[in-house]
């Protein structure tokens, strides 16, 4: 399955069930993620040779003001999509195989958790999983440690508060802290 398929094949689907051929190419995916994060983790890279690596893990051209301090880390990265003037700091992790979007001038803190996957909750079907995309808008920045669940979108000029694990839609310009994330303020003009 190439990097295209498999996207237009997470954009529709919902549930992936335990041995389905979706699952499998979860699987697959995330060994070739896991050669490339270990390159890019494994010793200094310049900024240039960060960019190849991340278009590689990717299947995507990354822009040259995108920006990285490894390690990263993710379990697919054909899923994700970064727009231009974006900072990830080190120790992220991000499971993308349900779709991360980020768009423009994004700050992202240390450690920060993106996922887009759930297991069912029937332990009978534990191995299966409910997909749902992330989207984290233009000009937002997620402190240091933040966790950000499946399904949410972060709206444009937000911020999350170092900490936060957010398990909902965070509105512009709002200012988010806490567990759950709650509205604290809103960003100022």
């Amino acid at each position: 399955m190439t990097a295209e398929e498999f996207r237009k094949t997470m954009a529709g689907a919902e549930y992936i069930p335990e041995g389905s051929a979706l699952h499998r190419a979860f699987h697959a995916l995330s060994q070739e993620a896991l050669k490339i994060t270990a390159e890019l983790n494994g010793s200094y890279h310049a900024p240039e040779e960060v960019r190849r690596l991340m278009s590689e893990l990717t299947a995507s051209e990354i822009d040259e003001t995108f920006g990285l301090f490894p390690p990263f880390h993710t379990d697919c990265g054909k899923n994700l999509k970064i727009g231009k003037r974006v900072f990830v700091n080190a120790g992220c992790q991000f499971q993308d195989q349900g779709g991360i979007e980020i768009g423009d001038d994004v700050l992202i803190g240390p450690q920060t958790i993106i996922a887009t996957l759930n297991h069912d909750p029937d332990p009978g079907k534990r191995g299966g999983m409910f997909a749902k995309p992330v989207k984290i808008c233009d000009r937002v920045w997620l402190g240091a440690r933040v966790t950000i669940c499946p399904g949410v979108t972060v709206g444009e000029g937000a911020i999350v508060g170092a900490g936060a694990v957010v398990t909902r839609d965070v509105p512009p310009r709002a200012f988010v802290a806490g567990v759950p994330a709650r509205i604290v303020r809103r960003v100022a003009e």
